[in-house]
């Protein structure tokens, strides 16, 4: 057992949290090596002169962070998967843009913090095409991109379409993935100071980018469908956003779709209150629900973005956005100050992808495979509380007492699987507890070893948190 003992020296706050950064700095430091024995709850407390119960909320304040576990009768150790390097102790970007997930994910374990496009031999087809690619354009590929094609509008025209509707082709811009089409928005849009506006719980990254370059977040109420607009419109007169973010379909983490009844209310507000609208419709190449998108009741302030990660292959990093149309042009320029300009092979890849035919061929045998296992999936959890849908590859799990979110997040990853807790989707700070995770299950193309890793998380549930209690 290691003989530790917190240096409180020149910190400020709440004392079981300053007790909980100093052993996290020890760990990071390497003063606590990985396996060593924290010193038991009641021999801290005594030799700090703080009462059982402080000890104990600082070291499940470690466990939620992921750098030990506890089992009843064995004591407190540290967690040799989480130790990592990369960043100083107490790095400002590190603590305030990471996120919850490791910076470098352990190895051996499945992945079920993923939701790319499933493993269904797509790389044979995209190995083709780019054979084809660097035979038909030698000259480009030793070159820069110095001009969009005209057939990659015309791919992104396709790939956003929905229905009967579909974005003029002159409003199309390529972009290298769909995070990056988002920043790329956000900075053509607003400046810095200006009010960014997402649900509590989203696709956080978004909202930690826009924080990145000077943009202030602001939060909107949500239910099972979605945004409220009765909020949307308090928090637009009270807020003043210049932009929000909104994923219509498939919502990340809830999975909720908004009805048309509240798209065209969110489209009224939008107008009333000069707020320009980002459409993430990732999910929607999924779903394919016909709902009218923002984009087609809005069409003069929202900017569609789509792309292939979820339904063909997230390596390829196709995305493209359709925005109004006064704003084509500037987002062209935006997109290449931001990224430095689009890959040639990539750009042409995505098109090639797209208006071939393979994209769509693709798409039906990752969401026919996404269909087996959420079967799987509802089998599995009968009796459990979560959300799911047939074409999104992952669920939303509503944890039952007493578990708490990181630290079933926790329990997983010491079983080898890799999940996320709520506050990976947190958009901004909130008192909000939520007690669900985010289980994807769209890893590799081996669904046996998806089915083992589904039933380990429900053996987990069912058997309670018990053995990863701290000592007290």
């Amino acid at each position: 057992m290691t003989n530790w003992l917190p240096d409180l020296t020149s910190t400020k706050g709440p004392l079981y949290v300053r007790i909980a950064d100093a052993t996290e700095r020890g760990i990071k430091h390497g003063r606590l090596a990985d396996g060593a024995k924290l010193p038991p709850q009641r021999d801290i407390a005594y030799d700090m002169g703080v009462t059982i119960g402080t000890i104990s909320r600082a070291y499940n304040l470690l466990r939620e962070r992921g750098l030990v576990s506890g089992e009843v009768g064995r004591g407190t150790y540290v967690l040799a998967a989480h130790r990592e390097a990369p960043a100083p102790a107490g790095d400002p970007v590190v603590a305030r843009f990471g996120g919850t997930r490791p910076l470098t994910a352990p190895t051996g374990k499945l992945r079920f913090d993923t939701t790319a496009a499933v493993d269904v031999g797509q790389a044979a087809i995209i190995a083709q095409l780019m054979a084809d690619i660097a035979r038909d354009y030698p000259g480009e590929l030793a070159s820069y991109t110095r001009a969009l094609a005209p057939h990659w509008l015309e791919a992104g025209r396709r790939w956003l379409s929905s229905g009967d509707w579909a974005p003029h082709v002159e409003t199309i811009t390529p972009h290298l993935g769909v995070h990056a089409a988002v920043v790329a928005i956000i900075a053509a849009v607003t400046n810095p100071g200006d009010r960014f506006l997402c649900e509590h719980l989203t696709y956080s990254q978004v909202a930690r980018s826009a924080t990145l370059i000077g943009r202030q977040v602001c939060l909107v109420d949500s239910d099972s469908d979605g945004i409220l607009p009765e909020d949307f419109e308090r928090v637009c007169a009270r807020e003043h956003p210049k932009l929000a973010f909104i994923i219509s379909s498939g919502q990340n983490p809830t999975l909720s779709t908004l009805p048309e009844e509240r798209r065209r209310q969110i489209a009224d507000i939008a107008r009333r209150y000069n707020v320009f609208l980002i459409e993430d419709y990732i999910y929607g190449a999924l779903l394919q629900d016909r709902i009218p998108l923002l984009a087609e009741i809005a069409p003069d302030r929202t900017f569609l973005v789509g792309g292939l990660s979820k339904a063909v292959a997230a390596g390829v990093r196709g995305a493209w956005v359709a925005a109004p149309d006064h704003f084509s042009q500037r987002l062209r320029v935006t997109q290449k100050m931001t990224s430095g300009g689009l890959p040639f092979v990539l750009a042409e890849l995505s098109a090639q992808l797209v208006l071939s035919g393979a994209a769509d061929d693709i798409r039906k045998r990752v969401v026919e495979e996404i269909g087996i296992r959420e079967r799987h999936v509802r089998d599995i959890f009968a009796g459990h509380v979560f959300r799911s849908r047939p074409c999104i590859p992952f669920f939303w799990l509503q944890l039952p007492e007493p578990w708490l979110s990181g630290t079933f997040k926790q329990a997983a990853l010491n079983e080898g699987v890799l999940i996320d807790d709520e506050d990976e989707f947190k958009a901004g700070r909130s008192s909000r507890v939520y007690h669900h995770v985010r289980v994807g299950f769209s890893e590799g193309r081996e669904r046996e070893a998806v089915i083992a890793g589904l039933h380990t998380l429900r053996r987990l549930l069912d058997g309670g948190p018990a053995a990863y209690e701290t000592d007290s």
